[in-house]
């Protein structure tokens, strides 16, 4: 299984603490942002990662991360030209992944959960994708996905009135049909690609499936989440 972390974007709700870096350099307890990810991916049996940044920051992660033998894991990376997308900078990924089955993370996501069990459960399903969800307050910043009966019928993209009071986190999984599936949606009304389409067509071939986060997990994408997340995430140490 290969891992990859998207780490682009214009991190606006984080101005000005972004006006020079990128959100996923931020420090997060007692490391830059991105560095949970890529331990999160290496914590799970995951060593080969790619990170997806755009072209304006990817030197300075470069710089921080390496080739990753700091981590124990091997780092590849590639430029998102522009921003299109969740679904457009996953597919980015096509020919580092190539047939292989992939664990993608945002890179602003930061939680408490180990990842293994549900790659493993994942491993057992065989074809299709699995999101990992996440009850919270505010569902409407989030792709909010309807539930009947444990199974997952549909997903709105950051709608008003939710249908339920959970969140579609940037934890997804993924076998290699998602390029193909990706190829078939058109942009939102935001001019992206959303990935809530990508995984409404997997819904639709009833082929998602999905587990609850049991710890907490927060996206640091404004002030007040990433406040949140220093404060979770003080104590963890990472051993390479």
């Amino acid at each position: 299984m290969k891992g990859i972390i998207l780490a682009g974007g214009t991190s606006s709700r984080l101005f000005p603490l972004t006006k020079i870096f990128t959100k996923h350099l931020l420090p997060v307890g007692k490391y830059p942002m991105i560095v949970h990810a890529v331990n999160k991916l290496r914590q799970a049996g995951i060593h080969e990662i790619l990170i997806v940044s755009d072209r304006q920051q990817s030197g300075n992660i470069i710089q921080l991360l390496g080739s990753g033998e700091e981590f124990n894991v091997s780092l590849t990376y590639r430029i998102q030209e522009k921003a299109g997308g969740i679904a457009n900078a996953l597919e980015v990924a096509k020919t580092f992944v190539d047939q292989e089955p992939m664990l993608v993370l945002l890179g602003d996501n930061i939680f408490l959960d180990d990842l293994s069990p549900f790659v493993e459960s994942f491993k057992k399903q065989e074809k299709g994708a699995k999101v990992l969800i996440k009850e919270v307050e505010d569902p409407h910043r989030y792709g909010v996905p309807e539930l009947k009966e444990n199974t997952i019928v549909g997903i709105d993209e950051k709608p008003q009135n939710p249908k339920s009071n959970y969140a579609v986190t940037g934890i997804y999984l993924y076998d290699s049909q998602v390029f193909e599936i990706i190829e078939t949606i058109t942009p939102s009304e935001r001019g992206e690609l959303e990935i809530s389409d990508v995984n409404n067509a997997y819904i639709r071939n009833n082929q998602l499936s999905f587990e609850v986060l049991r710890g907490w997990w927060i996206d640091a994408g404004t002030h007040e989440s990433l406040f949140l997340a220093n404060q979770l995430a003080k104590n963890i140490v990472w051993n390479s």
